[in-house]
């Protein structure tokens, strides 16, 4: 088993052997919820007392003292795991607002709640959790429209580097037909950024299509938007972002470059 999948199956034993009762909440409720555990800490498996007696860490397991609403807790296979917009609102208590991003970009781009629905359960009763200083910005940043971790690191890394906020899934029309979805676009600068994942080249493949045929297919369609729009395309891959410094040099060095190029065509 992956990784992932280990904690999971940690996390439902724990559960069944509580000797109180308890839901599974935090970072423990996202793999019920199919959730991404990218970047989180998977050491300790979390369970919230439906009692609200104090909470204690031992043998793996941490045991929080919390309040659940009504709609906090759902059933989901036969165990009790808090819901989608709770346990984002809980992880951003432990996590970093990397990780909790992306979980809430997955959950909002998924249906199961609205960034309306998450700011109003937060201020509803959990504002002022220990920890929460962070909620906050994570409610300000996440977005529907950012569809994997990949574009939500991307999303945090432009953001974090106080680089211009790009427009995600912007549409390129033609002729009033959609010609394609750019990851993240930055109109007044000419460019458009695009995450270039697995899931690009392997999940989404056309039928009888080789990810070799559909890397062809992503060079072709890069170059039906610049021909259409004018701007250039810079590519962030997961090694990227393990190196952020050297990928801020990188994009503004790109941006620089495509600033100079347009000024030139204006001048000429």
């Amino acid at each position: 088993m992956s990784d992932e999948q280990r904690y999971a199956v940690r996390c439902r034993a724990a559960y069944q052997q509580s000797c109180t009762d308890v839901v599974l909440s935090h970072s423990s409720a996202l793999p019920f919820h199919d959730a991404p555990l990218w970047g989180l800490d998977l050491a300790d498996v979390h369970l919230t007392r439906v009692d609200r007696f104090s909470g204690r860490r031992e043998a793996g397991i941490c045991r929080h003292r919390g309040e659940l609403a009504e709609g906090d807790v759902v059933d989901v296979h036969g165990v009790l795991v808090t819901s989608p917009v709770r346990a984002t609102l809980e992880l951003s208590t432990l996590a970093s607002t990397e990780s909790a991003i992306a979980v809430a970009n997955h959950f909002l781009n998924r249906g199961d709640f609205t960034p309306a629905e998450l700011r109003e359960r937060y201020e509803q009763s959990m504002a002022n959790w220990p920890g929460s200083a962070a909620t906050d910005l994570l409610i300000r940043l996440a977005d529907p429209r950012v569809e994997s971790v990949g574009e939500s690191r991307t999303m945090y890394f432009l953001y974090r580097h106080h680089f211009p906020k790009p427009v995600p899934q912007y549409e390129i029309r033609h002729a009033g037909r959609l010609v394609a979805r750019l990851d993240f676009a930055l109109p007044e600068l000419g460019i458009w950024i695009e995450f270039d994942g697995r899931v690009k080249y392997e999940r989404h493949l056309r039928p009888g299509e080789s990810p070799a045929d559909a890397v062809v297919r992503e060079k072709a369609r890069e170059q039906h938007v610049a021909e259409l729009t004018g701007w250039r395309c810079f590519r962030i891959a997961w090694s990227d972002l393990a190196d952020p410094a050297r990928l801020e040099r990188r994009l503004r060095g790109f941006m620089a470059s495509v600033a100079a190029e347009r000024a030139r065509r204006v001048a000429s």
